[in-house]
């Protein structure tokens, strides 16, 4: 049915155009097929439907939220930046929950669950269901086969939120509820312990650092105790207590700076080894802003200022009012340099922040800090060292009588003041580790689904029958498409062709060929009315010229019905009393005897030969006025004979005998013998049969036809399906069969 233009072989083009009602007739044309294939795919549906397992769905949310930066103790930094680039962080943290390391997390709990759990029947997908071991039981799969499994994972973001959900789909829906739980716990603690490993690092480092001192202090403890029994000094003087207690102050404070270093150390380290895996060119970089000179100059400044501070605190030759008066000084001038220091800081932090990737920038700030307050430690290391060699040096002046006792109370002093520096420390980071919560909340954990998520049944069915309808039109359609036969009388008029009548397809014929001349055999049914209203049609064919006398009538291709319809045709005039005559003229494969019940010897060739006389060869039919004659012998030559001036003397004996002469010719396409005895006719007709007469044959038998006897006036559409949708021939018949069943009735009643 495509939209084209089509010449018609007599210079015209025509518009094919297609309305909404050559849809419906199409639909109705091929509604059998249509059906049968909806209703195929709606079958399927259904068995597709119920033999389906049910899939449970369990899901979960996580609220995933950027972490803060900043180094062990210290506050967040940088809290403005923390909402930037969480678009990408969220991304990341989707792959991390992707990533093959979580995934062999989650297949190792499962299988933990599944020894734990006595109930088989509760799991499906974990089990390897290509090994049967009777009974429906199943091995377990390999870690490597679950983790494969968990590929199946669904994980997204909701968009525009920093909520992710985790969902899992199985037959079972205690396992799809454990394994959404599991996958979500793995990540929240391999989150938790990504977010706690620097101060892990430095809390597990201080708690070695305690230890030792405690065992430090103890052994100290020991040594002053045999000391004493051995009958040592018992006591030391005033002056040499306040010098052991300033030294053993100064050594505390040394060695816990030294402490602090490396732990700071330690954290630096951590933070650095994160940022050299994804470029290691920032953590030079970031390492050449700690050193810059003035930075140092003014750590370097607040520890010596600080030292001077503690010294005077210490020095009891100065009286109280001045000691006060010059500690508010220095602190007042440390206070100063602080915060000078502090924005010289910030300065590097927004110049490392801007021209850090984002997801190092606050890596990197926190690199930043801890390289400062490393810098900052080892200076007030160094001040302090500096101080204890000096103290040391007063310390040896001591009588030789009190040094012994007075080194083992130094030490005693010293471990002691480095041990609740240590033990203060070490409680305090622990704090910190266990009070820093991880970036993600689970809001919902997964629960028990009641109902099964997959399969919708409902919805199954009903695409079942959307796309068996939609195969079932797109069948039509393709049929339609590549299908180019003559289907109704408006194919041949899209042709610009005269149609002259259709014949509807004769029921019966297949069984009882006596029904091919149906206006003898059933006079008053709806085919021999069709043959009627073709006759009119015929006389009034030519009203410009003198009456039609011979009609010639043949096919494109050969099983149209052109015989049938010629024998009809001759039938129908004849029962106007006109003394009609049809000739068998197909010597090719001539049928018509057939349909008369006669033989084909003798034939008008026959005639031709001498064999016979003209009397011999015309035969009486069962209607009144309407002769027929056979074609006889099958010639070697037939185009021969019927361009012969002998065949055309014939027809000229024969229209002076009758009023009507009606010749049956071969298909036109197939020999020239059509074509020839065209030119001899006064009216030419075209029989083509609905539904197997190819439109391009149609038309190029129509060009063989119009020629300049101008003796073709139509074609004939024959087997025409008045019941495959075009609603006006329907009407018709349907009225007019109906009067006559009435009729009949009517009859039989009288």
């Amino acid at each position: 049915m495509n939209n084209n233009l089509n010449n018609n072989g007599a210079g015209f083009e025509i518009e094919e155009t297609n309305s909404l009602k050559d849809y419906v007739n199409l639909i109705k044309l091929n509604l059998i097929p249509i059906l049968l294939i909806t209703l195929t795919g709606l079958t399927v549906a259904i068995i597709f439907a119920v033999i389906s397992k049910d899939i449970y769905t369990a899901s979960t949310s996580l609220k995933i939220q950027k972490p803060n930066g900043g180094g062990i103790l210290d506050a967040p930094l940088l809290p403005e930046f923390s909402d930037f680039g969480n678009d990408r962080f969220i991304a990341n943290e989707i792959e991390i929950l992707k990533s093959y390391r979580l995934r062999t997390i989650v297949a190792t709990s499962l299988i933990d669950s599944f020894n734990v759990i006595e109930q088989p029947d509760s799991f499906y997908n974990i089990y390897d269901r290509s090994i049967d071991l009777g009974k429906e039981k199943y091995k377990l799969k390999t870690i490597d086969d679950l983790v494969k499994m968990l590929e199946d994972t669904k994980i997204e973001q909701k968009r525009g939120l920093d909520i992710v959900t985790i969902s899992y789909e199985s037959h079972s829906p205690f396992e799809a509820k454990l394994i959404t739980n599991a996958y979500a716990d793995a990540y929240e603690n391999l989150s938790l312990k990504y977010t706690r490993q620097q101060l892990t690092t430095v809390v597990e480092f201080l708690k070695e650092q305690r230890i030792e001192k405690y065992n430090s202090l103890l052994g100290v403890e020991e040594k002053i105790k045999s000391f004493q029994v051995d009958g040592g000094i018992i006591a030391l003087d005033e002056q040499a207590k306040a010098l052991i207690d300033m030294l053993s102050t100064f050594e505390a404070q040394r060695d816990a700076a030294s402490i602090e270093m490396i732990a700071t150390q330690k954290m630096a380290s951590s933070y650095k080894s994160e940022i050299d895996r994804q470029n290691p060119s920032i953590s030079k970089y970031i390492e050449s802003f700690a050193a810059e000179p003035k930075l140092k100059s003014l750590q370097e400044q607040i520890a010596q200022l600080e030292m001077q501070r503690d010294l005077a605190i210490s020095d009891t030759s100065v009286s109280n009012a001045s000691q006060e008066k010059l500690v508010k000084q220095t602190n007042r001038r440390i206070n100063e340099l602080k915060n000078e220091l502090d924005r010289e800081l910030n300065i590097y932090k927004q110049s490392i922040f801007a021209s850090s990737p984002e997801e190092l920038k606050e890596l990197s700030v926190s690199l930043l800090e801890a390289e400062v307050k490393y810098e900052s430690l080892k200076s007030t290391y160094n001040k302090t060292k500096d101080i204890v060699k000096a103290y040391e040096a007063r310390f040896n002046e001591l009588p030789k009588q009190t040094i012994s006792l007075a080194r083992l109370t130094r030490e005693l002093n010293a471990n002691e003041k480095l041990y609740l520096l240590v033990e203060e420390k070490y409680q305090e980071s622990l704090i910190v580790e266990q009070s820093t919560a991880g970036n993600v909340l689970i809001i919902d954990p997964a629960i028990r689904p009641l109902l099964p998520s997959k399969p919708n049944r409902k919805l199954i069915v009903l695409i079942g029958l959307v796309l068996g309808m939609g195969i079932g039109f797109g069948f039509a359609f393709i049929r339609n498409f590549l299908d180019n036969t003559v289907k109704t009388p408006e194919d041949i008029q899209k042709k610009n062709i005269n149609v002259l009548g259709w014949i509807p397809k004769i029921e019966g014929v297949a069984l009882n060929k006596e029904f091919e001349f149906i206006i003898a055999k059933k006079s008053d049914s709806i085919y021999s009315e069709a043959f009627r209203a073709l006759r009119t049609k015929i006389q009034f064919a030519k009203i410009d010229k003198k009456n039609i006398s011979t009609i010639h009538v043949t096919s494109s291709t050969p099983s149209e019905g052109k015989t049938t319809v010629s024998v009809n045709i001759a039938g129908s005039f004849a029962q106007t009393n006109k003394k009609t005559v049809i000739v068998d003229c197909d010597l090719r494969k001539p049928r018509m005897h057939k349909v008369f019940g006669s033989q084909r010897y003798p034939g008008f060739t026959d005639y031709f030969l001498g064999d016979t006389n003209f009397d011999s060869i015309v035969h009486k039919s069962e209607l009144p006025n309407l002769d027929f004659i056979t074609a006889g012998t099958i010639p070697p030559n037939p185009s021969e004979i019927l361009g012969s001036d002998q065949m055309m003397a014939f027809i000229e004996k024969l229209k002076g005998i009758y009023d009507l002469v009606v010749i049956d010719s071969p298909p036109i396409i197939a020999v020239t013998d059509s074509e020839i005895l065209s030119r001899m006719a006064d009216a030419s007709i075209l029989v083509a049969s609905a539904g197997e007469t190819d439109t391009e044959l149609m038309v190029k038998a129509v060009e063989l036809m119009r020629h300049e006897n101008k003796s073709f006036i139509g074609v004939v559409l024959n087997k025409f399906s008045y019941r495959s949708g075009y609603g006006s021939y329907y009407k018709y018949y349907y009225y007019y069969s109906h009067n006559k069943e009435n009729a009949k009735i009517k009859n039989k009643k009288a």
